[in-house]
């Protein structure tokens, strides 16, 4: 199942106390104080792993505690410290405070650790505050809280193309003919439901990854439909692929302009990212809808293709010309998560 919200709560373990002791021992007179120091509780980290590509294991466990210190004991034995937790997360997570907002940490390379929440310090037993004065305290120092804070985690797929367009635009067939993605395909509207992932080998070896979300319609960015939710998956990406159908209706121009609007709605980034418009399902094109998606495009300022992923044509330089793109653009380093 594929989740890409989660909220959990995170504590961190608390500081055991210093101890209060003095030291005993035949033939030893006034040993002097002797309590140990507390141990430090532990922190909780998340950490990325290219292992996970959902959030579905925080759904059954939502709070997460680091083991607290031992308080201090005497002969000046310090406690022993607690143990840290770490949350394995996808990369591309994004860890916010869930009362304020505020951005906590963005995990972008698999074996990033990050510190989420800072266990407390042991407190120092009273052999610390001995004094030429004051030669036999009895008090220590209690040990402090750790810390303890809601999360809300958001996950964004990282990729370098991202597939936009319409239901049944022919996104998924697409991903499935250039990758070895197996999404479900079908002749009606929203058969994907959940963004799939596929990774492309161009002519030259190199790899990319290409993302396919669900079909946007109009009104996507007021929560119409599926794709309001999981336009953030494609933020990152590179390049953004609109697929335009040459084959339902004699208005690809107005389709596409749909969607135009809609990204530009959702996101002034997503809508300003690299674009090309390809026309797909060209072998069962209605005429004359190659040249009005081609002059829309054109009018846009956008690069245009047309392809038949059933019958394989234009397919290999439509790979091409991303690889080329993707090539151009890996340099860039993605910008933090937006509110």
């Amino acid at each position: 199942m594929f989740i890409d919200h989660a909220s959990i709560r995170v504590k961190a373990g608390d500081g055991g106390h210093g101890c209060v002791a003095f030291r005993r021992e035949k033939f030893v007179p006034k040993g002097g104080p002797s309590g140990g120091d507390g141990g430090n509780g532990g922190s909780v980290y998340v950490q990325a792993s290219k292992r996970l590509n959902t959030l579905y294991h925080l759904q059954f466990q939502r709070e997460w505690k680091a083991g607290r210190g031992q308080h201090g004991m005497g002969s000046n034995c310090s406690g022993t410290h607690g143990d840290d937790v770490t949350i394995e997360l996808p990369i591309g997570s994004v860890i916010r405070d869930k009362n304020s907002g505020d951005l906590i940490a963005e995990l972008m390379h698999d074996g990033e650790r990050i510190l989420i929440a800072k266990g407390g310090r042991g407190g120092w037993g009273n052999q610390h505050f001995a004094t030429a004065t004051r030669q036999a305290p009895r008090f220590a120092q209690d040990g402090s809280a750790g810390e303890e804070r809601e999360l809300a985690i958001e996950l964004k797929l990282i990729a370098d193309v991202g597939l936009v367009g319409l239901p049944n635009a022919g996104k998924s067939t697409l991903i499935s003919v250039i990758s070895a993605a197996k999404p479900k395909i079908a002749d009606y509207p929203f058969t994907t439901l959940v963004p799939n992932l596929g990774v492309v080998t161009a002519d030259d070896d190199q790899t990319f990854v290409v993302a396919d979300i669900p079909g946007l319609i109009e009104g996507a960015h007021e929560g119409h439909g599926l794709g309001d939710q999981f336009l953030r998956h494609v933020e990152r990406c590179s390049v953004l692929v609109h697929l335009v159908d040459l084959s339902t209706d004699d208005h690809p121009d107005k389709d596409a302009e749909t969607i135009a609007r809609e990204l530009e709605a959702y996101s002034q980034t997503l809508a300003a990212k690299p674009r090309i418009v390809v026309g797909s399902k060209l072998d069962s094109a209605i005429e004359g809808n190659s040249k009005k998606l081609r002059a829309y495009a054109k009018k846009r300022g956008y690069s245009y293709h047309q392809i038949s992923a059933v019958t394989g044509d234009g397919v290999r330089e439509l790979v091409r010309m991303l690889a080329r793109v993707v090539r151009e653009n890996q340099d860039v380093t993605p910008a933090l998560a937006s509110p």
